[in-house]
């Protein structure tokens, strides 16, 4: 039977991803202890680090940064 499709809180992946970076455990044992997918880890993982400068930034460096990644428009 599939299991229904679940939404994670902001805090709870913030949980799993820094014990996935503390490394002292497996994605395995994570996976089993969070009762989450261990590619879903790797990705909350990822996340956190490609992020985790934001978290220093001001506001108006976050701005610059959104608008830095934003495509341009072509006319």
């Amino acid at each position: 039977m599939k299991r229904k499709r679940r939404n994670h809180l902001p805090g709870f992946k913030a949980k799993v991803a820094l014990a996935a970076i503390k490394g002292d455990r497996t994605l395995s044992e994570l996976s089993e202890q969070f009762d989450v997918h261990q590619n879903q880890i790797q990705d909350w993982k990822k996340q956190l680090l490609d992020q985790a400068a934001s978290v220093f930034g001001s506001s108006q460096d976050r701005q610059k940064a959104d608008e830095s990644q934003r495509p341009m428009n072509l006319i």
